[in-house]
């Protein structure tokens, strides 16, 4: 189920924002929406490149809080840009529930994760 979440919080969510929100050229919203995705790229720098009890909300680069902040501006700057940072939000927000998922399953295998200090009092609230 957590799979299938966060799959399609990142593929599918954007694409019903942008029909729902942005009518008039829905497409061109959800391709932005749907670009924003490479903000992934930032997993290439970690070693391992690829873990699956890792929580990448601020632990890589494009994930951490300076740039989430960085994000937050960009939704009062003029289009795309505004586009731009609601997608980047969005990324975060479902890399944010994952590791939700995560925490929920094994308080222990994110001991160091960054957003352990987020993760218990959300996940005591959720769950």
């Amino acid at each position: 189920m957590q799979a299938f979440i966060h799959y399609f919080l990142h593929f599918g969510f954007p694409i019903i924002i942008a029909y729902l929100f942005f009518r008039n050229n829905w497409k061109r919203i959800a391709l932005i929406l749907l670009a924003t995705m490479l903000v992934d790229l930032d997993h290439l720098f970690a070693n391992p490149i690829f873990d699956s009890n890792r929580c990448s909300f601020g632990f890589h680069i494009l994930h951490s809080y300076y740039a989430i902040g960085i994000y937050i501006v960009l939704l009062f700057l003029k289009r795309p840009y505004n586009i731009i940072g609601l997608g980047l939000l969005l990324h975060m927000l479902t890399d944010f529930i994952d590791c939700l998922f995560m925490y929920n399953a094994c308080n222990s295998c994110l001991e160091n994760a960054p957003a352990k200090s987020l993760l218990e009092p959300i996940s005591k609230l959720l769950f």
